[in-house]
């Protein structure tokens, strides 16, 4: 909980979005300060209009400098944050005022004696009396502080406001911290929980195979049983090197239960036999590392081991409307028996449809059931196909 709260505390803004955002605000205001000057027809406009580039720029470094003071209090309560908004937006604004006096001091003089010069004209349209125009000559003609003062008012506003910008954008990067978090945590149980079903199968296995070299030990088969042995350690060798939640090329696990296969030949040497049916172009797809296995332990279990005849198991592949579709399939002439039958009992095919969903959810499917002359499983689950290496 430290640690997230800490990590949260430390989430930042980019450096470019600050930028963006201040050079954004200020090209609004030159836009318009532009626009109301062009309306009003203010006096030199090319010379004004250079030193409002150079007002502008001083304000973005004055509000890039009020970035510098809020940073320290990113990970602080929001009531903090917009105190020190609040705070240090309006020496800021004091800044910003004052360089724009000092930028445009050398055309205020001839300003002012314009503004004089259009209330007069209006005042004497209007025909006021003397009274009115005393009044709004001291509104109009004000001292440098009172201008001062206005400007820097008018700033202050304008500074809250990419103040609250600046706030509204932390809050959305934490925002999306705090899902990569909440995305990362789901990726782990996710892993941990394939990890937990890919590990149920492999004591599974084993269980299975010391069943039958204790088999071919007791029948005084010394050469089948060290055959066994060798292809066992081969097959552990390459079942255990890849990543327990990484997918295998397809090409991959049809070889290694190859392997299992011909493991389980050497008990049933008469009994078994195995037919591949793999698409070339399918070769490279991705599915799940093991995902086969406790199919096949099924089909020798329950149609080889009881069958007093030859029994064929086929693994094969097709693609099916954009979709990977696998099949175990077996013409052992006894179905009703196997555990893989009644859904949740053993190990076989729950463990096939738990790694199935943990992986893709709902996009995959599992199907099983009697066949004429057999038995079969159908996998189906999206079409996932293997990056083409870089070549070295």
């Amino acid at each position: 909980m430290e640690k997230a709260e800490s990590e949260n505390r430390l989430v930042r803004v980019p450096l470019v979005t600050v930028l963006v955002s201040i050079v954004g605000l200020w090209a609004t205001y030159f836009a318009l300060v532009s626009l109301r000057a062009e309306l009003l027809g203010l006096p030199k406009p090319d010379e004004m209009f250079t030193l409002r580039l150079v007002s502008t720029a001083c304000g973005v470094a004055i509000t890039f400098g009020l970035y510098l003071l809020l940073r320290p209090f990113d990970g602080k309560p929001l009531w903090v944050k917009i105190a020190a908004a609040l705070l240090f937006a309006l020496p800021a604004a004091l800044l910003t005022a004052q360089a724009n006096t000092m930028v445009f001091s050398g055309l205020q003089a001839e300003i002012d004696q314009m503004q004089r010069e259009q209330f007069a004209t209006i005042v004497n349209e209007r025909d006021l009396n003397e009274d009115l125009f005393g009044d709004q000559s001291e509104m109009l003609f004000s001292t440098e502080r009172e201008r001062l003062i206005d400007f820097a008012t008018s700033r202050y506003f304008m500074l809250l406001a990419w103040c609250a910008l600046y706030l509204a954008l932390l809050t959305g990067e934490k925002a999306r911290a705090a899902e990569r978090r909440e995305q990362q945590f789901r990726n782990a149980a996710k892993a941990a929980e394939l990890r937990s079903l890919r590990y149920q199968v492999n004591p599974h296995f084993l269980f299975n195979t010391l069943n039958s070299l204790s088999a071919l030990v007791l029948t005084n088969k010394p050469q089948a049983a060290e055959r066994m042995i060798q292809m066992i350690s081969t097959f552990y060798r390459r079942s255990l090197a890849d990543d327990t939640t990484a997918d295998v090329p397809l090409a991959d696990e049809i070889h290694l239960q190859k392997l299992y296969l011909d493991i389980e030949a050497v008990r049933f040497p008469l009994r078994l036999v195995a037919n591949y049916d793999i698409p070339a172009d399918l070769e490279s797809v991705l599915i799940p590392g093991m995902i086969l296995q406790p199919l096949i332990e099924n089909s020798v279990k329950h149609a080889v081991a009881p069958s007093s005849g030859q029994v064929t198991i086929t693994l094969s592949a097709r693609e099916e409307y954009g979709r990977l579709v696998v099949t175990v399939s077996d013409n052992g002439q006894s179905a009703e028996d196997r555990d893989d039958t009644r859904p949740g009992f053993g190990i076989g095919l729950t463990n096939v449809r738990e790694r199935l969903e943990a992986r893709f959810g709902k996009d995959a499917t599992v199907v099983s059931g009697n066949v004429p002359g057999g038995y079969a499983t159908h996998l189906r689950m999206p079409l996932m196909r293997m990056k083409e290496k870089v070549a070295a």
